[in-house]
């Protein structure tokens, strides 16, 4: 039997994360970290793991079964693709109102991104960023 991952199950899987950090040869990794601590401090349901091949953070509340290709747990992953930037990827974005329009995008499947280029440009974007998340959150309870 397959064993259930961090995510599936609702836990977080910060060790995992850590030791994805410690490996890390990216520019921004120091973004990343600030990321993550933001993410994180954002509400005591937000959990992270390593999915796609970086830090994915996910709702670890109570939920309804569904299928895990629903993406119903994802609030939001990373990705290193850029030197200059972090990529952050709403998977369920479309589901969150973005007054600030710091989401670009409009797939099909509901992802919406956003660009982290620097500690300055997180800080401005904060506020925006602990909404959307707080929205997604609010639609998983």
């Amino acid at each position: 039997m397959k064993k259930e991952n961090g995510l599936a199950s609702g836990i977080s899987e910060t060790d995992l994360v850590d030791a994805y950090m410690k490996k890390l040869k990216h520019p921004m990794s120091d973004i990343v970290q600030q990321l993550r601590k933001f993410i994180l401090s954002i509400d005591k349901t937000v959990g992270e793991g390593i999915y796609w091949n970086a830090p994915t953070f996910y709702y670890t509340g109570k939920m309804k079964p569904f299928d895990p290709k629903e993406y119903k747990r994802y609030i939001v992953g990373l990705n290193f693709y850029k030197q200059d930037a972090i990529r952050m990827i709403f998977l369920r974005g479309a589901d969150a109102k973005d007054p600030k329009e710091i989401l670009e995008g409009d797939y099909k499947d509901g992802r919406r991104l956003t660009t982290i280029s620097s500690s300055a440009d997180l800080k401005e974007k904060e506020p925006a960023l602990k909404n959307i998340v707080q929205q997604l959150l609010k639609n998983m309870s």
